[in-house]
């Protein structure tokens, strides 16, 4: 997930601003498949082997990663999951640049784990959302490189035939000055759009989009609560013939609108990413997420399809998320660590069926947690000092659920302290030491979670944290090739 950007369109009774997102789609006019997007930014990591038993249980079918993390891939395995393995987009600059680099990340990301009793991957994603605006075209002329490269790499590996390549989209590369039918790409990219699109269809690849009707509604205070969900609305909006009501309908069909004036109405779209945050935000709690993403699923389930694609909905859908991720950014809101469908440890957060055969959701199997205690605020300690402390603690740990809007933010200020300091305890594996905040907090043996305020005990099993060395360790090991390579050219 990246910044959104504004696509305006008018209701029967004002103006709508909708922020729409591209992200990884795949096109099929068959009955939708529901998967999920697996993110790995957590300071409270399950073991990858734990979530695929997680995947199983609830027969999700199809997911999706952000980069190639070999524990994960490893895990997957065997699995009969079908997945989609990213690329970042910090890596565009040496995969467009060299064939060479482009065969090494296939081999290491996909022919090693791919075969009888491998992983199923089934798409590659080249960057994640490259054409943002706010990237002022940095990553515009390495896609087409990139995506040219990695193709023939795949030939060379005889993977071309069954694993395809997307782009997942933001949908700030289309915009709308009114209504869905009006929809076009943005103007600078409807070049490199004819290519993207044009090798996408010749290799039955779908578009890849995003859509998140949550943050239409977060960053827009006159948007119609209601349009954001399922259940009807009274601030429909009037496109010609067609009606719509509600946000993911009206994104969606801007882009096919705009598709349609690249002479690709038909192209077959695959939601990368759609979801809703269960905290951190005043609409962003455990019962619009409920209402919201089992809407979308019985939505999408109905096989209604939208206004300009009739009985046609998108090929595959991909929640956002599977998991709440700890450790991500907040910098587009506090949110962002709470999109999970399941909390960090594998609990799901409210009974959502995924119309996959079970009616709700199956919780992870086998978590080892740390003892049952927690670190909370000492009583007898001079508490007028402990602001320098909290700060520490929350810069390293995760206290959105503080924040106005959160589901802690009604503790109290002694609540708070104690969260903060709990947050911390637990990152650091209940290390004594880590609770003495200079005499300030103390252990205790009595869960001090407070009604919808629930205050965390970490897992032993915590996976190793090898996405982000493997990536730097990937990104240096194109760089010492594309260096030789070109050492190599210019002793020629």
């Amino acid at each position: 997930m990246q910044h959104k950007t504004n696509l305006i369109i008018r209701f029967s009774g004002g103006v709508l601003l909708l922020w729409l997102l591209c992200g990884t789609l795949v096109p099929t006019m068959v009955e939708s498949a529901i998967g999920v997007n697996w993110g790995t930014i957590s300071s409270h990591r399950l073991k990858p082997t734990t979530v695929v038993d997680l995947l199983r249980q609830n027969k999700i079918s199809k997911v999706k990663l952000f980069e190639a993390d070999s524990d994960v891939l490893r895990a997957l395995m065997g699995s009969g999951i079908q997945v989609m393995v990213g690329i970042p987009n910090e890596m565009l600059p040496f995969l467009s640049s060299s064939p060479a680099a482009s065969d090494l990340w296939v081999r290491q990301n996909v022919s090693a784990y791919v075969g009888r009793g491998g992983a199923d991957i089934r798409y590659v994603a080249v960057g994640n959302e490259p054409f943002l605006s706010s990237y002022n075209g940095q990553y515009q002329n390495l896609i087409m490189p990139a995506i040219l490269n990695i193709q023939q790499s795949l030939v060379k590996a005889n993977l071309a035939g069954y694993i395809k390549l997307v782009v997942p989209c933001n949908a700030d590369a289309y915009q709308s000055s009114a209504l869905p039918s009006q929809g076009a790409f943005r103007p600078e990219l409807t070049q490199i759009m004819n290519q993207l699109v044009q090798f996408l269809n010749s290799n039955g690849s779908p578009f890849v989009v995003n859509i998140y009707p949550f943050l239409s509604l977060y960053n827009n205070g006159d948007f119609p609560q209601e349009y954001a969900f399922f259940e009807g609305t009274t601030h429909a909006v009037q496109d010609g013939s067609n009606v719509y009501t509600n946000a993911f309908d009206g994104n969606y069909d801007t882009l096919v609108a705009a598709l349609t004036k690249l002479g690709y109405g038909q192209m077959p779209i695959v939601i990368g990413e759609i979801g809703w945050p269960s905290d951190g935000a005043i609409d962003a709690n455990i019962t619009a997420a409920k209402v919201f993403n089992q809407g979308l699923i019985n939505h999408i389930a109905s096989n209604k399809g939208t206004p300009l694609r009739p009985n046609a909905p998108p090929m595959d859908v991909y929640l956002f998320s599977l998991l709440d991720e700890g450790a991500k950014s907040t910098l587009p809101g506090n949110f962002e660590r709470h999109w999970g469908i399941f909390s960090f440890d594998g609990q799901a957060k409210y009974p959502l069926n995924l119309l996959l055969g079970n009616k709700e959701l199956k919780n992870a199997r086998n978590v080892e947690y740390l003892p049952s205690r927690w670190c909370v605020a000492n009583p007898s300690g001079d508490l007028n000092n402990v602001v320098n402390h909290m700060r520490l603690a929350c810069s390293v740990a995760d206290c959105t659920t503080l924040n106005y809007g959160g589901s802690c933010n009604e503790i109290g200020e002694k609540g708070n302290i104690s969260y903060a300091f709990n947050s911390y305890y637990q990152l650091q594996m209940q290390d004594s030491r880590s609770c003495n905040f200079d005499g300030l907090g103390m252990v205790t043996f009595l869960d001090p979670s407070v009604g919808d305020c629930h205050f965390l005990v970490g897992v032993t099993d915590k996976g190793s944290d090898s996405s982000t060395s493997q990536t730097t360790y990937q990104w240096w090991t194109l760089v010492l090739l594309l260096i030789l390579h070109g050492t190599f050219l210019l002793s020629m």
